[in-house]
């Protein structure tokens, strides 16, 4: 039987062993088909969230807003999504890398020239996994894992997107 966040939320568990609530859970981590692409599906995941963001060109209240929701989200669908996926971060789980991106950009000014920068350092970040990433990648299990690596990638990214606004 899955307990996932009970601890956090125990009335929240008895929904989870439901087939609807799984369903939604995995479409949710795997951003519907995005993650079903046979290629590049964490790259078409960033990209998703690179599109929103230039789209929707949001306020940094928003911005907030929106990452306070989809983190969150994040941690439980990708949780959920890898036990019914059955494969230890799955490649299918793409909102991580959504989630990821979003956060490269908080705080940075907009324009295209930020958004694309932060969209290739965030994958480079992501893919390499430098120290500590990858030892965060497999010391953490279940959606604490598979957000938390692309959290601290993220980070990275926007570390570099600031002090690069500094300097110029």
């Amino acid at each position: 039987m899955y307990k996932g966040f009970s601890f956090i939320f125990p009335e929240f568990s008895n929904y989870v062993n439901c087939n609807l609530m799984g369903i939604i859970f995995k479409y949710i981590a795997t951003l519907g088909f995005i993650g079903y692409l046979p290629v590049a599906p964490g790259t078409f995941g960033s990209l998703v969230a690179f599109a929103l963001f230039t789209i929707l060109k949001p306020t940094i209240f928003i911005h907030i807003i929106i990452l306070f929701l989809v983190i969150p989200l994040g941690l439980i669908s990708s949780h959920r999504a890898e036990i019914l996926l059955n494969n230890k971060d799955s490649k299918h789980i793409v909102i991580d890398e959504f989630c990821g991106y979003l956060l490269s950009v908080l705080f940075i000014p907009f324009s295209i020239g930020y958004a694309l920068t932060a969209f290739f350092l965030f994958r480079i970040f992501d893919i390499l996994k430098p120290f500590p990433i990858r030892r965060i990648e497999t010391a953490l299990s279940g959606g604490k894992g598979i957000m938390t690596d692309d959290i601290v990638a993220a980070i990275y990214t926007n570390l570099c997107l600031q002090m690069w606004k500094l300097i110029n």
